[in-house]
């Protein structure tokens, strides 16, 4: 049997399921990083805000300050003492580092603005409050 090389096939590109495999990555990457902030962090009830939105810079570090007044950086679970140098050392390895200040809703205002202090002497220029959104 012999082959007819005047007549050629075109490979057919399947665009569609390209496409519908991009989509869901690009779903599942977004709604993944969406909660990445507040799963790193411990749960405290946070104050509501209707005008709340999620900070999207890519260096964050959650300061949290408990119902009882402790105050933990980052991922610590324990409170600790020596967050000024926590945060200076946070700010020289990254200036544009953003500090969202997580304070519970029944924390006393004074611990809140104690930890606020602490941001400013340290030289801090990104502060985030964190909350929730009002429903």
């Amino acid at each position: 049997m012999r082959r007819d090389m005047r007549i050629t096939k075109e490979p057919l590109v399947m665009i569609i399921p390209m496409i519908d495999i991009m989509l869901f990555l690009l779903v599942f990457f977004m709604i993944s990083t969406i909660y990445m902030v507040q799963t790193n962090t411990v749960q405290v009830a946070l104050p509501q805000a209707a005008a709340a939105k999620m900070e999207t810079r890519p260096n964050i570090v959650p300061i949290t300050v408990t119902q009882r007044g402790d105050v933990l950086f980052d991922k610590d679970e324990l409170p600790n003492q020596e967050i000024e140098q926590k945060v200076r050392d946070a700010l020289a390895a990254d200036a544009d580092t953003v500090f969202v200040l997580r304070g519970d809703a029944q924390a006393d205002y004074e611990d809140v603005v104690h930890v606020l202090d602490i941001l400013k002497r340290a030289g801090t220029r990104h502060v985030s409050i964190a909350t929730e959104t009002k429903r």
